[in-house]
């Protein structure tokens, strides 16, 4: 079972949702860089369950323990292993559903890969497989702002029929946690809200897209052939749980325009170097970064977990209906921004130290 990703920045995560632990195991940081536990835990609050009505009721404090790689406060080169020990785990809630495939689930298909699932709340699976990766990228995030002035943000930009009104280039992390949805657009993010609420109180769920933009990143991150920087963005957002779709840039919507509509014309820049008076092709051109903003966009399926009855089978192909309990997000969505934001961070970080090892 593959747990791994990046070529220079590598991070495998370890743990299942029901198990003593979840974490991450980094390597490739370099040494020297002053690390503390606080940075990680920041962005594993944002991320833990718990946080309001809009989200799964499991209580997990998600307390980071860094075990390895650090001394005196920095990095040393090797290894860096982070751990969050489960204390709100519940895997008898799964018990009625252990012999039956949940709609729109893990279920089936791992048991037909390995002929054997974890069936407590999805093991490897569970959403809960990330807090490896935000842990990780919490490192990487500081790398990336110490080393080459990188700052990536995501939001919720819709929620089911919801969009938001969004100036990416503009808009701050502030404005973003203002309000329990992350997004920010205030309008929208009160109508988001309560269709979440709607959604969580009749047993059903939402599905949406998170935008993101990392600001800074420099030019010339990212290969013109197999791993060009979009794609490697598109692997590692398409691996997080939940997501159904990325666009970067115009996406699918640059299908309605023309060449000359859509081309992004070059322009004199501040030292000499050139800018784009446009940015349709989202910050990378040729699979490499052009110095402007990186903007994407990540679709999320409706939690697929839900209250309502549903028609399913069993282990054995018989028919059952099935009325899942336990707890679960009504909405992937606001849990889902420091999510986008961690795969951005170690596509990026990882791109730029292998840009530095030929530079």
């Amino acid at each position: 079972m593959a747990s791994s990703f990046g070529t220079l920045f590598r991070v495998t995560t370890f743990g299942e949702s029901h198990g003593g632990a979840v974490g991450v195991v980094v390597d490739g940081c370099p040494p020297r860089l002053e690390l503390d536990v606080g940075e990680i835990q920041r962005d594993l609050d944002r991320r833990r369950p718990g946080q309001s009505r809009l989200t799964t009721p499991r209580q997990e404090a998600d307390r980071a323990e860094i075990v390895s790689g650090l001394f005196e406060g920095r990095t040393i080169g090797s290894p860096i292993a982070i751990l969050v020990r489960n204390q709100d785990a519940r895997p008898e809630a799964y018990e009625h559903m252990k012999d039956v495939y949940r709609p729109s689930h893990a279920d089936f298909t791992t048991e037909a890969k390995y002929g054997i699932r974890n069936w407590q709340g999805g093991g490897r699976a569970s959403a809960r497989e990330t807090i490896g990766r935000v842990a990780a990228a919490a490192i990487a995030r500081k790398l990336l702002a110490l080393e080459a002035g990188v700052e990536v943000i995501a939001w919720v930009q819709q929620v089911h029929e919801v969009d938001a009104k969004v100036d990416a280039e503009s808009v701050t992390l502030a404005a973003v946690e203002a309000n329990d949805v992350r997004c920010p657009d205030a309008d929208a993010a009160r109508e988001m809200e309560e269709r979440i609420d709607a959604a969580r109180r009749r047993g059903d769920s939402l599905g949406g897209v998170v935008e993101c933009v990392a600001r800074g990143v420099p030019a010339g991150l990212g290969e013109p052939v197999f791993d060009k920087l979009e794609a490697d963005l598109a692997r590692g957002l398409m691996s997080l749980p939940a997501s159904k779709g990325f666009e970067i840039g115009s996406g699918f919507a640059g299908t309605r325009l023309t060449g000359i509509q859509h081309n992004d014309p070059f322009v004199p820049g501040e030292g000499g170097a050139p800018r784009t008076a446009s940015n349709r092709s989202g910050g990378v051109q040729g699979g490499i970064s052009n110095g402007e903003s990186i903007q994407l966009r990540v679709a999320f399926k409706p939690t697929a977990t839900i209250s309502q009855a549903q028609d399913t089978v069993d282990r054995e192909g018989r028919a059952v209906t099935l009325e899942a309990r336990g707890r679960h997000d009504p909405c992937v969505l606001p849990r889902a921004v420091p999510m986008v934001e961690a795969m951005v961070c170690l596509v990026l970080a990882d791109h730029w130290l292998r840009q530095k090892a030929i530079s």
